[in-house]
């Protein structure tokens, strides 16, 4: 039985197919990741006394650690380059930023799964720390979690990153006229009534306590896909306090330990959050905005099968094998 739903926030289509999630399997697999880190002779380049690619040596630390990543996708010194004046051949050249890696703990087999929630609350803290001195000088600060080879992450140690831009990319860019859109109708943030509802209805809500809650949300796309919203107005990460702080690593903890027990496996996934624009934005009115995360994994039946986006969804539209509703009641 198919049918499509709407996602709101992006202003896109998903099919929801559940019955493709019996057929007969015999695709790629992956290797299961029992731990965060492997342990062997060679010291992991991120842990302390590590040595990264560039011959720098890793500082020893007892907490988290921030530094430039070595390889940078920005950078305050762009090279110019020749464009063609065609409108069919549009090219921005002006793109300035910093990429910064945050080591959440100095054990390279740790996750923020097994981490205390006190030891998230230090991540937290300092992915406070960095918007709060970086918020004025770029319109966009991604910050997210790559976690396990299934996505590409190349580094095993409990780590994220933060890249900021002077620019809105495409997904904010598409999720800063959906809410505005909305809010100019309603008078209301979309996902605050959007919580409202799931609140209600408690068909996908997998954890919440009393400032968080997490959603495996109506229209997801990837198989155990959730959405971490605050439970009133918030509208970036450096606007909420110490208690909501501490209720935040409490809510991250159980949903990371949730997705870590569903195939006995160090669970892996695309995390990133999405706040109002900063910069120039700072200064105008984004009351239609709320701050949000998303957990995006890629498994889909067992710790070594995961999603793919194939042919169908990379030229027509996104597909999913398993209801948002079982998910929930899986992740629960």
């Amino acid at each position: 039985m198919s049918h499509r739903r709407y996602n709101p926030l992006k202003d896109e289509w998903v099919i929801v197919s559940t019955d493709r999630i019996n057929r007969p399997w015999k695709g790629a697999t992956e290797k299961t990741e029992q731990g965060a880190f492997q342990k062997s002779e060679e010291i992991n380049p991120l842990a302390p006394g590590g040595i990264r690619a560039n011959g720098e040596v890793t500082p020893f630390y007892s907490n988290t650690l921030v530094f430039t990543n070595d390889f940078p996708v920005f950078t305050e010194d762009p090279k110019t380059e020749v464009h063609d004046e065609h409108e069919l051949f549009k090219s921005q050249h002006d793109i300035r930023g910093t990429c910064r890696v945050l080591c959440f703990h100095p054990d390279s087999e740790l996750s923020l799964a097994t981490m205390s929630t006190a030891q998230i609350v230090d991540v937290i803290a300092q992915w406070i720390e960095q918007m709060n001195e970086l918020r004025d000088k770029y319109e966009w600060i991604q910050i997210f979690e790559n976690k396990g080879a299934a996505v590409g992450c190349s580094n095993a140690h409990p780590h994220g990153q933060l890249w900021c831009m002077n620019y809105l990319p495409n997904e904010a860019t598409k999720k800063m006229e959906t809410q505005k859109r909305y809010y100019q109708s309603h008078e209301r943030p979309m996902l605050l009534d959007y919580l409202e509802q799931e609140r209600k209805k408690k068909e996908r809500v997998v954890v919440e306590n009393d400032h968080w809650t997490i959603v495996v949300p109506y229209w997801a796309y990837w198989p155990f896909e959730t959405l971490l919203l605050p439970n009133t107005h918030i509208l970036r990460l450096d606007d909420i306090t110490a208690e909501e702080r501490s209720s935040l690593a409490d809510i991250m903890k159980r949903l990371l330990v949730k997705y870590d027990n569903l195939f006995k496996c160090s669970f892996p996934y695309m995390f990133g959050w999405h706040g109002a624009p900063t910069g120039r934005y700072l200064d105008e009115r984004c009351e239609f905005w709320q701050l949000h995360a998303a957990y995006l994994p890629p498994l889909l039946r067992s710790a070594t099968v995961k999603k793919f986006m194939a042919a169908f969804e990379m030229h027509a539209e996104g597909q999913r094998d398993i209801s948002p509703e079982k998910v929930c009641f899986y992740c629960a």
